[in-house]
């Protein structure tokens, strides 16, 4: 149902339905009704199928967003942010974090990291979030070779572990400095 409701459809359908309205108006002879809906509507319905070639769904969020208020209060603010921003719906990009995976280069144009989950985590030292990835064309190895810079640039203060559940998954796991794997998680990541 959460797909149903992307800013793409609500637009694609508004636009639908105007037109749609405008052109009954127009074959009753209803013209102070035709002219606007079908003038507005029809513009309308184009530029939501025009979203809807671009759109990027939210990844996967494993725990309610309700679960974790108070520790995530508590956390470094890009953290939030960082959660914010690939669980809503995006426009013109391949994937989730485009941008920062490219300035990581951990990119590859044709066959790009997708993220496919986030979830939060409450470990012995704070705030915590795990994003587990698809590799596709970037491989564990250059990852593994970014680790250090990786624990620096989504915010300060953080270790960046990567565990691999399967093969062509990464967890990258963003946890708070001083905290060694020692999850409590819901789910028992390790």
């Amino acid at each position: 149902m959460k797909d149903f409701f992307s800013p793409g459809n609500i637009i694609t359908i508004t636009g639908g339905v105007l037109t749609v309205v405008g052109g009954i108006a127009y074959a009753t002879g209803a013209a102070n009704l035709s002219v606007p809906t079908i003038f507005y509507g029809f513009p309308i319905f184009l530029g939501g199928l025009a979203l809807k070639t671009s759109e990027l769904p939210p990844a996967r969020r494993v725990n309610q967003s309700d679960q974790f208020k108070d520790l995530r209060a508590k956390a470094p603010p890009e953290m939030a942010k960082l959660l914010g921003d690939v669980t809503r719906w995006r426009y013109g990009q391949k994937v989730h974090l485009e941008s920062s995976l490219q300035a990581l280069n951990l990119w590859d144009e044709d066959n790009p990291p997708e993220l496919l989950e986030i979830e939060e985590l409450n470990t012995s030292a704070g705030y915590g979030l795990r994003l587990r990835f698809e590799l596709a064309g970037v491989p564990l190895e250059k990852w593994s070779e970014k680790q250090a810079r990786l624990s620096r640039f989504f915010a300060k203060g953080l270790n960046a572990e990567l565990v691999s559940p399967s093969t062509g998954k990464l967890d990258l796991m963003l946890l708070p400095k001083g905290d060694e794997t020692a999850l409590t998680s819901q789910h028992g990541i390790s």
